[in-house]
């Protein structure tokens, strides 16, 4: 296939859709990304969880927000700077929308600090659980971290004075920086102005005080605080006027134009080496910092004062979730559950096989097992009528079992393939690796498709049986990710299906071939059917509601933001169909719109796990379809990306994905959030109601261990702020 042959940026199947969006009905996505977070934040002061959860919460705040500019405001700056910053469906221009993301942020930033400083702590303190401060420091604990500096921190330093000789230095993205006020000579005659100390990575952001220290109760000391607290002994002979804790955060999206490459992955892994130094995009700072400080910071870092956000308490609070490994407090986490192997499999003396050779199973993460992926996969590779194992890894976790069973397959000489994503986001060095594992061992490795991320989540196993070929094949809406199988929400299909067998080996075969076109029976596929297939579902629901017949449409998804589709769902609803969403994340459509979107509620469910799998419902006067996806309703993965649709075709699995993860999720009135016309989420409230928590009720109805039904709150407060 020739370089102009190669698969087209727009397929040609896909509908062409020429007119310009309007602005006002459109949310920003990046201002709604910012209210997923208040979300979450509101999990971290919600009183009724356990406290470390809460603690959890907070983190993962900060995380979000460390990767919202890493990617998104990376991006935004990148483009507004060379005037390539085209408004998006919202309209807004890229200066407004910069200020508008910086206000916002300041909101979150604030609120965050006030949960560390005003909630967490003080609940965690009654805990006996300590997140102490220089002042707070007992004389024996002061004498036991000076010899815990001196011996374990201050021969891994290396501060910096800052001179002629010395100029500043490239300081490393999102790692932890002390900025030192000096006064004196040193031993040269040179004055002493200021000092850098980089906090290498090798060091512990948080240290524990043994119990024989501080006696009984769990005390912790962020290392800054040990860094500012013994700064003078790194800087004999002067006397230090000040220090500051600061953090720069850098543009992280790798940029690599692959059809000017030979290899993406030497390509990519040479990027990566810069990644950590890329351009900054924001500057964490102590609140107590001068602003001589922070303009010497500003000039040196090539931002702008609007960049600067001060924090009041530790610039990497992100740090204080390490503490929730460390500590063995069950009554402060989450109660344990054991996920659920699916009846059919639990049957001894059946192989998977066996099972699939009459019926398809259905896997609910992280309720059910997915250690029944992993023995499916066990099962081909020990099988010695397995002929061909094919299969998408997208991310899978540093200690994943998947791998090792690929390189046995391989091995034993089974005809494996695989198709890694490498560019997928802080994934791309470890996916390397496994590419390069897989390779030595022999499986036949492929990056997928030049300007297309492959995000489907797929497997096919070709088996032979009574002298003829049989497929098999699974499907999911998440990763082959086992730790975060126990953490996010899924839906896998495992099935023998002619025809979805078939659909796989004809993907796998383009994936692996630069193939053209392909027609599949079953499964919808981006970037050629699915966007197209979605708005002809909707356009035939609204049929049926002009028709004077029943029209629904359900969706859950993580985010939604492709112009066409929601637009194609304001005609829906103009046209009398009732749709509800379910979107976890960032929502661009506006609901309640008069005239517009009446008859479209959007929902967020922000619980004990992350909502990840998506499904879509179309009632279809009486026959209703339903589908699972690897692909939200997001311009990138409709348009730029090979995402995959599996039909669940057993009605007795159908019913169990609409109630499960629509209907149920619907119900919710203790987790859910809901979306008005202007971007803002407001708590849903039981009222007169029975409590009804999605995530709970599947823990107790699927999981072998299921946990009491705990009706969670949230403070007066918060349910104002919405």
């Amino acid at each position: 296939m020739s370089k102009n042959e190669r698969m087209p940026r727009r397929p040609a199947s896909q509908p062409a859709v020429n007119d310009s969006p309007k602005p006002e009905l459109f949310l920003s996505r990046e201002l709604a990304t910012l209210e997923f977070n208040f979300r979450v934040l509101a999990q971290a002061r919600d009183t009724s969880m356990p406290l470390l959860e809460r603690l959890r919460y907070l983190s993962i705040v900060a995380n979000n927000l460390d990767e919202f500019f890493e990617v998104r405001v990376a991006m935004l700056k990148h483009h507004h700077q060379f005037g390539s910053a085209a408004p998006g469906p919202d309209g807004i221009a890229s200066g407004e929308l910069l200020a508008r993301i910086r206000e916002r942020v300041l909101d979150l930033v604030s609120a965050q600090y006030t949960t560390w400083q005003d909630e967490l702590g003080p609940a965690l303190a009654a805990e006996s659980i300590h997140f102490l401060t220089r002042k707070q420091w007992t004389p024996r604990q002061r004498r036991w971290l000076h010899g815990y500096f001196e011996n374990e921190v201050l021969p891994v330093l290396s501060p910096l004075g800052l001179d002629p000789a010395h100029p500043f230095p490239r300081i490393l993205n999102k790692t932890l920086n002390i900025a030192v006020v000096l006064q004196g000579r040193d031993a040269f005659g040179h004055e002493g102005h200021m000092a850098l100390v980089r906090a290498p990575r090798s060091l512990p952001r948080i240290i524990r005080i043994p119990n024989e220290v501080s006696g009984a109760g769990d005390h912790y000391v962020f290392l800054a605080e040990l860094l500012q607290a013994f700064v003078d002994m790194m800087f004999p002979g002067f006397k230090v006027a000040g220090s500051y804790q600061f953090r720069v955060t850098r543009n992280s999206e790798l940029i690599v134009e692959e059809e000017e490459v030979d290899n993406l992955a030497r390509a990519l892994a040479e990027e990566l080496h810069g990644r950590g130094y890329a351009r900054p995009v924001r500057l964490e700072i102590g609140a107590d910092c001068p602003q001589a400080i922070v303009s010497m910071l500003i000039d040196n870092f090539e931002l702008e004062e609007t960049d600067v956000y001060r924090c009041n308490g530790p610039v990497n609070i992100i740090r204080a979730g390490l503490v929730y490994d460390d500590l063995d407090r069950p009554a402060l986490k989450f109660p344990r559950f054991t996920s659920a192997m699916p009846a059919p499999l639990a049957v001894n003396g059946r192989t998977i096989f066996d099972v699939l050779g009459q019926r398809d199973i259905l896997l609910h993460h992280p309720y059910e097992s997915f250690n029944a992926v992993v023995d499916l996969l066990r099962e081909a590779v020990q099988d010695p009528d397995v002929l061909a194992i094919k299969q998408t890894l997208y991310r899978a976790g540093k200690d994943t079992p998947l791998v090792d069973l690929l390189v046995e397959a391989a091995r034993t000489g089974k005809d494996v393939t695989v198709v890694i994503e490498l560019r997928a986001r802080f994934d791309e060095e470890a996916n390397i690796r496994f590419a390069t594992r897989l390779q030595e061992a022999g499986v036949q490795v492929v990056y997928g498709v030049v300007g297309f991320k492959t995000h489907a989540k797929m497997m096919l196993i070709v088996r032979r049986e009574n002298g003829h070929l049989r497929r098999y094949g699974h499907l999911s809406t998440g990763n082959y990710h086992q730790a975060n199988s126990r953490l996010y929400t899924d839906i896998g299909l495992m099935t023998a299906n002619p025809d979805i067998g078939e659909d796989l080996h004809k993907i796998f075969q383009q994936l692996s071939g630069l193939g053209p076109f392909i027609n599949l029976k079953r499964l919808l596929h981006s970037p050629f059917t699915l966007y197209k297939s979605v708005v002809e579902k909707i356009e035939r629901e609204i049929t049926h509601a002009r028709n004077g017949r029943p029209a629904r449409i359900v969706a859950k998804l993580n985010a939604m933001n492709e112009a066409h589709v929601i637009e194609a769902l304001y005609a829906a609803s103009q046209a009398g169909v009732e749709i509800d969403l379910i979107v976890r994340g960032a929502c661009t459509l506006r609901p309640g719109l008069p005239g517009i979107s009446e008859r479209i509620r959007v929902r967020s469910i922000v619980g004990r796990f992350l909502e990840h799998s998506r499904v879509y419902w179309f009632a279809n006067d009486g026959a209703p379809e339903i589908y699972c996806a690897s692909a939200d309703w997001m311009e990138r993965n409709l348009m730029r990306r090979i995402e995959v649709a599996f039909p669940i075709l057993d009605p007795e699995l159908a019913t169990r994905v609409y109630e499960e993860t629509l209907a149920n999720y619907l119900a919710d009135n203790t987790q859910a959030w809901l979306l008005d016309s202007n971007g803002r989420y407001t708590h849903a409230m039981s009222g007169q109601e029975q409590p009804h928590s999605a995530q709970l009720t599947l823990l107790a109805q699927l999981c072998s261990s299921p946990v009491p039904l705990v009706r969670p709150q949230l403070p007066t407060s918060l349910r104002e702020e919405g």
